[in-house]
């Protein structure tokens, strides 16, 4: 593939706009001639966090998803706010949805969430020794649950579908590439 089989962007028009998202029209043309249009949604970058307690329990969230319409397995994240750091995010959110802080905060990986139609990244962190501090700040509207899990158990929790947040997986396919390169380093 070369540049000339690139879509090249002519034209785009909000269709929708929602505190959250926004959806597009996009009128595109190929080097080749041919034209097409897309649907682009557009999002703030979110993060999302895998807090990691000093005994080895991941600090998991459970809250209802009127997507899926369905309970949802989860950890913390959302979206950056404008001017706002990733890792600053991170730490945020872990707070307001869990009430936990953590030692250290840091940065394994970022992920397009669907490049066929989302513009925005989703950066992941592994909190170390996260801690309850506070009490939950949840947004309005918000209902979550908070428990933990001992580490080991995740890789079934994703097996057996408990946890099937994409992005969640994902997170977690970060964090055990990192865990794999940081055991063979001796950190």
């Amino acid at each position: 593939m070369s540049d000339s089989d690139r879509w090249e962007r002519k034209e785009r028009r909000t269709i929708f706009r929602h505190h959250v998202l926004e959806a597009s029209m996009s009128h595109c043309r190929r080097g080749d001639g041919l034209e097409r249009d897309f649907v682009v949604l557009a999002s703030p970058d979110w993060v999302n966090v895998v807090p990691l307690t000093a005994d080895g329990q991941v600090v998991l969230i459970r809250q209802f998803r009127v997507g899926s319409n369905d309970w949802a397995i989860e950890i913390p994240g959302g979206m950056i706010d404008p001017g706002e750091r990733p890792i600053d995010a991170a730490a945020r959110e872990m707070r307001e949805e869990t009430g936990y802080d953590a030692d250290e905060l840091v940065y394994l990986g970022k992920v397009n969430p669907n490049p066929a139609l989302f513009e925005n990244t989703c950066y992941t962190f592994l909190a170390k020794n996260a801690a309850p501090k506070a009490d939950q700040r949840l947004d309005e509207g918000e209902m979550i649950e908070v428990f933990t899990a001992p580490l080991a158990e995740l890789p079934a929790m994703v097996a057996d579908g408990r946890i099937d947040h994409s992005l969640v997986v994902s997170a977690l396919a970060f964090f055990w590439l990192h865990r794999g390169l940081t055991d063979k380093a001796g950190r």
